[in-house]
């Protein structure tokens, strides 16, 4: 459980929020609108009223007890970035800021942010790729190179082991696990024998997953 502060209750702000709440960490939240903040009274630890850009209402709030501080705010980036680059100036640990175009990304990062968040070009990206093929149920990014994709076992490969596809060899890519009816197996080896109607979760390099599963 962490102890978490977020600023701006926005719908992306509210729907971290809720996030937040179910994997059980503490939350303050934090706007100027009072509405927003009466509407996510139900599911965060404390909530305050407030301009985040105000320096002494921010050191007010103690931003160095928090693990993490989320900035979500969503209409307008000059509050954004002063409030990205306060936090830090007042001891913030780890500062996650919300960018919606790549300038803003930039421009966060150099004035505090430790890691920006995307959420319109990230979920694009992750639409347009689990939705242009049949054969991808889902898909994680790791890096700006390598992800985890879950796909349907290709038909030639049915009835045939992992040792025997040698795909890591062929096409440097990982098995992570099977996924059969629901159920995840993590107990991959060489003599898993892959059936029909399982689909597989495989690590590895955009374009060698592409080329191995003619994505």
């Amino acid at each position: 459980m962490k102890n978490i502060l977020l600023i701006g209750l926005g719908r992306f702000g509210k729907h971290i929020a809720l996030q937040l709440n179910q994997m059980g960490h503490e939350i303050m939240a934090v706007d100027i609108n009072e509405e927003r903040v009466n509407k996510v009274l139900p599911f965060v630890t404390n909530a305050q009223i407030g301009d985040s850009t105000d320096a002494q209402f921010l050191e007010s709030l103690g931003i160095g007890n928090f693990d993490i501080c989320f900035v979500t705010i969503g209409n307008s980036f000059q509050n954004s970035l002063e409030t990205t680059s306060l936090l830090k100036e007042l001891g913030a640990k780890l500062v996650i800021s919300r960018a919606e175009r790549d300038v803003q990304e930039k421009f966060l990062l150099r004035n505090g942010a430790d890691k920006v968040v995307y959420p319109e070009k990230q979920v694009a990206k992750w639409a347009s790729i689990r939705y242009t093929d049949d054969h991808i149920l889902d898909y994680m990014e790791v890096d700006a190179s390598h992800a985890i994709f879950e796909v349907e076992v290709p038909h030639e490969w049915i009835g045939k082991t992992v040792g025997g596809l040698d795909i890591r060899r062929k096409y440097d890519i990982n098995i992570l696990a099977v996924k059969n009816e629901g159920e995840v197996s993590i107990a991959v080896s060489p003599n898993t024998v892959l059936i029909a109607g399982s689909t597989i979760l495989v690590l590895g390099d955009y374009k060698a997953i592409q080329k191995c599963f003619h994505i």
